[in-house]
């Protein structure tokens, strides 16, 4: 299988067309957060929607006015709670 390439495209900040997408995690008005095939993708801004949704091709389209796009990066250690601490 081959690997998804993921692309953005923007348009006067109102339009954010997003290819690579797995799956769409939540949404509402002020936030969209997706799994792409580079991470989790969060797309912030005001009167958000999603105007068309195809994960069968991983496509989707953002509407609304857009001021922050951001990734989690999987590459971060994450912390496993007070006593796990390395080398003991």
């Amino acid at each position: 299988m081959d690997a998804i390439t993921h692309g953005l495209v923007l348009e006067s900040r109102s339009k954010l067309e997003i290819s690579g997408v797995s799956d769409v995690i939540s949404f509402d008005e002020v936030t969209v957060i997706l799994d792409t095939s580079c991470g989790r993708m969060t797309v912030s801004g005001e009167g958000l929607h999603i105007h068309t949704l195809s994960l069968e091709n991983g496509r989707v389209t953002v509407e609304g006015r857009i001021d922050e796009i951001s990734y989690e990066d999987d590459t971060t250690p994450k912390k496993k709670g007070l006593f796990a601490r390395s080398g003991r």
